[in-house]
């Protein structure tokens, strides 16, 4: 039996919510590739069988807020401005969270956010009317950054083929683009939301406001992966030259120190609940749901801005055997706005969803034929997850306990 990715062998749910603890931890997107060789999964204690996520979650309900607010005061005014110049920049597509940040630091603690935008590779109409609402309702200063269309088709394919992993593009611009801005207007002080220990990363990285700089900053660029291809293999192999990737690339740590800029996660400040978030955009900043569910999925306002979102899911549920119900039922179930029976319920009539609404545009788009996608999909199964059963593929161990091997 073949393990890929370097996933856990065994494959064990969280006795609280509905992951399993072969859900990614994040990795630089920059030194990914195919066999992921330093990737963490979710950790889920042998003693209590109760996820990393779940019990950061009971972490996060015992914090003082008040003290964590007094200690967000005391970093806005250190960076806010009074001569009308941008203090804070905030990175954002147009979804809830990117609107409530830049919103409550705007109106609430009175700082001048400047919001910069790696556009999603192909918006949905809704998630265009929702940033188009954003940055006009809400009233804000707004940069779009497109990068250079050819070489995001390219690369998208690229990663589809390579790593089966149709986001990369999107999510390496969103994340490295805030600190590139940042630095040219001298700006020193960047906002994220939620750091990814809320959903599953060691805990022990929530213990700092600061995000890290694995993320976002490198100090040597000879060993750098784009699409799962080292750069220079890129450059030789491809018509593109490195002017033509730079902007998909981190900043350099160097820059950061001489810039002075820190990167910070509001939810460490601030207590953050997806739903609230929802809340709060819609009533300030005109958010809308989308006006149908999502396909994978029970929910409607969840990472709606691009079309490829949910087949970035649907890859999810081929590599990980994790489909988008199965994230989102656990983070309500977190939350205490489903019960985990709800949760399984939920996982078993939605997880694995076939997201056909906009594949066949998204096919045409980056002119890969939809057979050839089908069967890059049995391409990354991983043996330990997935069985075929005649001309079926089956996960072997599911979280309602329906698997081949359950």
């Amino acid at each position: 039996m073949i393990v890929k990715y370097n996933l856990p062998k065994k494959i064990i749910f969280c006795k609280n919510c509905v992951m399993s603890n072969q859900r990614p931890g994040s990795i630089s997107e920059f030194f990914h590739t195919k066999d992921r060789k330093n990737a963490k999964y979710l950790k889920i204690n042998e003693q209590d069988g109760i996820c990393d996520a779940c019990k950061q979650n009971d972490i996060k309900n015992k914090i003082n807020w008040k003290e964590r607010e007094k200690k967000l005061v005391k970093l806005l005014d250190k960076h806010r401005k009074k001569n009308g110049e941008y203090d804070c920049l905030i990175p954002g597509s147009g979804g809830k969270d990117s609107a409530f940040q830049a919103h409550v630091l705007k109106y609430k603690y009175n700082m001048n956010p400047l919001i910069v935008t790696w556009p999603p590779i192909l918006y949905t109409d809704y998630g265009l009317k929702n940033y188009n609402n954003w940055i006009n309702i809400g009233g804000f200063d707004a940069l779009v950054v497109r990068p250079n269309g050819r070489v995001m088709k390219e690369l998208t394919k690229l990663s589809i083929i390579n790593l089966f992993h149709p986001f990369q593009t999107f999510i390496l611009g969103q994340k490295n683009i805030a600190p590139k801005i940042a630095s040219k207007f001298g700006i020193k002080l960047v906002f994220y939301g939620e750091n990814e220990a809320e959903y599953g990363n060691p805990i022990a990285e929530n213990n700092s406001s600061l995000r890290k700089k694995s993320y976002f900053a490198v100090k040597n660029y000879n060993n750098i992966y784009l699409a799962g291809i080292k750069i220079s293999e890129l450059i030789k192999k491809y018509k593109f030259k490195y002017r033509d990737y730079k902007i998909f690339l981190p900043t350099s740590d160097k820059e950061i120190n001489k810039n002075k800029i820190e990167i910070h996660y509001l939810g460490y400040y601030l207590k953050w609940i997806p739903q609230e978030a929802f809340y709060y955009a819609v009533k300030n900043t005109g958010f809308s749901p989308r006006p149908f569910r999502t396909q994978g999925t029970f929910s409607k306002y969840n990472s709606i801005d691009d079309k490829i979102d949910d087949l970035h899911y649907y890859t999810t549920f081929i590599k990980f055997g994790i489909g988008r119900a199965t994230y989102d039922a656990s983070q309500e179930i977190r939350n205490k706005h489903l019960t985990r029976e709800e949760g399984k319920n939920l996982v078993k009539k939605y997880d694995g969803e076939f997201p056909d609404r906009y594949f066949s545009e998204i096919m045409k788009f980056l002119e890969i034929k939809e057979e050839t996608f089908f069967k890059i999909c049995d391409k990354f199964r991983s043996s330990h997850l997935w069985k075929r059963v005649k001309s079926t593929w089956r996960l072997r161990h599911t979280i309602n306990k329906d698997g081949t091997d359950d």
